[in-house]
C-alpha cells in the first residue's frame, strides 16, 4: 500500500471488483456485451414510461425509506414491511449483511468460484475468508461448507442460481444444510437470478425464509426485470437482521427514479417472468448448442451459461469471440456467456464449432 496516506492495509489483500469487459470494434460488425449478464430486452414499456414521468423532480431527496416500493414488496411476497430492506441492487444488501456481522477475528464461508463481490466484502471487513471449492459439476459442496463452519463464523453466503456456474441448489439440499448450521449464524441465499430458474427442484426462496428464521434473501430488479443500470433490490428478513440492515446501509441509496420503475415493474412481475422464461428457453438451447459443438456447459439456471475449460483455453476462446465484436467473461476455470441476442449467441455458436474443432483436429 502507499506510505503516503494511513490506509487500511487490508486494502493490499484484495484486488478491485473488474466488471465485464466491453466489446471490442471490429470493422462491419455490431459490437454486443454478453459479459456482465444484463438482460438484453428493454424494461417493460410501463417501466421506461414511469422513468420519465416529468413529476420526478432530480433536486429533491428520494423518499429514505422507499415506503411505496417496501409496501409493494411486502405485499407480494406476504410479509411484514419490517422485513424488508431497500437497496441500491443485491450488491449493497451483501455489503451490509457483512458489515453487520463480520470483523477482525470472525470467518464467513462461502462457495467459491461464486459471486466475485464475496471475498471482496470480507476482505474488507477484516474477517477470515473461507471458500469452499464447488463440486466437479458446479454445484454447492454442503459438506465442504458445513466442515468450514466453527464457532468464529458469522456468515455463510450462498448463491442460487450460482453465478458464474448456474447451477441453482435443491430444496433437499437447503433443508439439510440449514439443519446443520447453528440457529445464530446467519445465512445468506443470493437469488439475483431466481427468475430465469426453470429446474423444478430449484429451492423456493420464500418458502425456506419462513422455516429458517437465520436465513436472509437478497434479491435484485437489476436481471430479470432489467433495470440494472437503477442500482435497486432488497433484503428479506427476520426484522431485527432487517432493522441492524437499515443501520448501516446509506440514507438515500435508492434513487427517486429506481423507486418508481421498481414499483411499476413488480406490478407487472407475472409478464416479467413470462420474459424471463423466454430467455431461459433461448439459454437451455444455447447451452445445448455448444454442448452439440464440443463443449462442456453445466445446465445454467441463471441468464447465461458457462463453458468448463482449462484456463489458457478459456482465455482463447475469449479473445476468439472479442475478435467477432462479443465480449464474454473468462473467469478462473471457464467462460461465462450472458444470453443476448440472436445475432450475438449465432456468432458465438460459430466460435465455439471452430474452437472445438481446433481442439480435436
Amino acid at each position: 500500500m502507499s506510505n503516503r496516506f494511513l490506509l487500511r492495509d487490508a486494502l493490499a489483500e484484495f484486488p478491485p471488483y473488474v466488471p465485464g469487459k466491453p466489446p471490442t470494434t471490429t470493422p462491419g460488425l455490431k459490437p454486443y456485451k454478453l459479459s456482465s449478464n444484463e438482460n438484453h430486452l428493454a424494461p417493460l414499456p410501463v417501466v421506461l414510461k414511469s422513468i420519465t414521468d416529468p413529476g420526478q423532480v432530480p433536486a429533491n431527496y428520494p423518499d429514505p425509506k422507499s415506503t411505496k416500493l417496501v409496501a409493494d414488496i411486502a405485499a407480494h411476497l406476504d410479509v411484514d414491511a419490517s422485513e424488508i430492506v431497500p437497496g441500491a441492487g443485491a450488491s449493497e444488501i451483501l455489503s451490509a449483511l457483512t458489515n453487520i456481522t463480520l470483523e477482525a477475528g470472525t470467518s464467513v464461508v462461502y462457495p467459491w468460484p461464486s459471486f466475485e463481490m464475496y471475498p471482496i466484502l470480507a476482505s474488507a471487513r477484516g474477517a477470515e475468508k473461507r471458500p469452499v471449492p464447488l463440486l466437479e459439476d458446479g454445484r454447492h459442496d454442503f459438506p465442504g461448507l458445513v466442515a468450514a463452519i466453527d464457532d468464529t463464523t458469522r456468515l455463510i453466503l450462498l448463491c442460487s442460481p450460482n453465478n458464474p456456474t448456474g447451477l441453482s441448489i435443491s430444496t433437499a439440499e437447503l433443508d439439510g444444510f440449514m439443519a446443520e448450521v447453528p440457529a445464530e449464524v446467519i445465512v445468506v441465499l443470493d437469488e439475483a437470478y431466481f427468475e430465469f430458474a426453470t429446474d423444478a427442484e430449484v429451492v423456493d426462496g420464500m418458502a425456506a425464509y419462513r422455516k429458517f428464521p437465520n436465513l436472509v434473501l437478497a434479491r435484485t430488479f437489476s436481471k430479470a426485470h432489467g433495470l440494472a443500470g437503477l442500482r435497486v433490490g432488497f433484503g428479506v428478513a427476520d426484522p431485527t437482521i432487517a432493522t441492524a440492515l437499515r443501520q448501516v446501509i446509506a440514507p438515500f441509496s435508492v434513487t427517486s427514479t429506481a423507486q418508481v420503475a421498481a414499483v411499476e415493474s413488480l406490478s407487472r412481475n407475472d409478464e416479467v417472468l413470462v420474459r424471463a422464461k423466454d430467455v431461459a428457453a433461448t439459454r437451455d438451447q444455447f447451452a445445448q448448442d455448444l454442448r452439440n459443438a464440443g463443449l462442456t456447459v453445466t445446465d445454467s439456471q441463471g441468464n447465461y451459461v458457462w463453458v468448463s475449460l482449462p484456463d489458457d483455453d478459456a482465455q482463447d476462446f475469449e479473445a476468439a469471440c472479442a475478435a467477432q465484436a462479443v465480449a464474454v467473461r473468462k473467469l478462473s476455470g471457464g467462460v461465462r456467456i450472458s444470453i443476448g441476442p440472436d445475432e450475438a449467441l449465432d456468432r458465438v455458436r460459430e466460435v465455439a464449432t471452430k474452437f472445438a474443432a481446433s481442439r480435436t483436429a
